[in-house]
């Protein structure tokens, strides 16, 4: 049975808020790789050339500069690798519908394009449904999963639908505050503007289309029935007060998954790597250790 263990520590106060803020601005450098279909898809390595490498895959809303609270204390160990997943960031944007099975060969494409055999994997949310594909359909690509503040299934499809309506037709600005107040405690926001106000910033900057695109694919997606295929070693991370993805159904995907993985839960909303970053980052560097 899985184990929950409550993080109650993590990081705090303005100057830790102001620094997670400007990190998640930092503009950067890329490389590209073009897919199958077409898309260019960007990413970048930090860390250890001769590290195993660590692939961190990005939220719904944001791109891989949401992981820098984490990139320096991952780039001491590991090769890091982000990129922006389609329809985010500094990746191509193409219109239309995407699906969770594309997201997931995006992922095995960029790989198989820089010659990367196996790697550990991180993803938050989105980034989270993507690892649990890898882990069913293509689990001789991943070593670990870390699978945080994420749902193999995000029903009703009826709001994903809404939401796709909304910014196509309005733009990201209609769905902004909403998000932002789901991601983030009051007390967060509070404490640490400047991230707050990073990380809503790039949200603002998300083409519609590729937001969009994103959430058909989790409005189409049920990833509960390949489930019990994902064998790999994994960590949940949860997230206390949660209101898109609830400590529940972390706990749930733990007992759908064979190995028994452990359930972490932090005093923080969705994007707990950033309102609880030192306690994210620790409880992710234990379980690759």
């Amino acid at each position: 049975m899985a184990t929950n263990d409550a993080a109650r520590q993590g990081s705090s106060g303005e100057a830790v808020g102001e620094a997670v803020g400007d990190g998640i601005r930092t503009a950067l450098d890329w490389s590209y790789v073009t897919l199958g279909d077409g898309c260019r898809l960007a990413h970048r390595f930090d860390g250890r050339p001769d590290g195993p490498v660590l692939l961190l895959s990005n939220s719904l809303g944001t791109d891989a500069g949401m992981w820098a609270p984490q990139l320096a204390a991952f780039a001491a160990r590991f090769r890091v690798l982000r990129y922006d997943s389609r329809g985010h960031g500094a990746s191509d944007a193409p219109p239309g519908a995407y699906s969770m099975d594309r997201l997931g060969r995006d992922v095995v494409e960029l790989l198989d394009a820089l010659g990367i055999e196996r790697v550990h994997f991180c993803g938050l949310s989105k980034g989270g449904m993507v690892g649990q594909w890898l882990g069913a359909r293509a689990p001789d690509r991943v070593d670990r999963l870390v699978l945080a503040c994420t749902s193999p299934y995000m029903g009703p499809p009826s709001g994903w639908q809404q939401r796709i309506d909304s910014v196509l037709r309005d733009g990201m600005e209609a769905i902004a505050e909403a998000t932002v107040a789901r991601w983030f405690t009051p007390r967060f926001r509070e404490r640490a503007p400047r991230a707050v106000a990073a990380v809503r910033e790039t949200l603002l900057a998300t083409a519609p289309a590729g937001y969009a695109g994103c959430c058909a694919a989790i409005r189409d997606m049920d990833l509960r029935p390949t489930a019990p295929l994902v064998t790999r070693p994994a960590l949940l991370v949860a997230g206390a007060q949660d209101p898109a993805t609830p400590p529940a159904r972390a706990e749930e995907l733990a007992r759908s998954m064979p190995g028994s993985p452990r359930v972490v839960t932090l005093d923080a909303s969705h994007l707990a790597n950033v309102e609880q970053a030192d306690a994210f980052t620790g409880a992710v560097l234990d379980f690759l250790a």
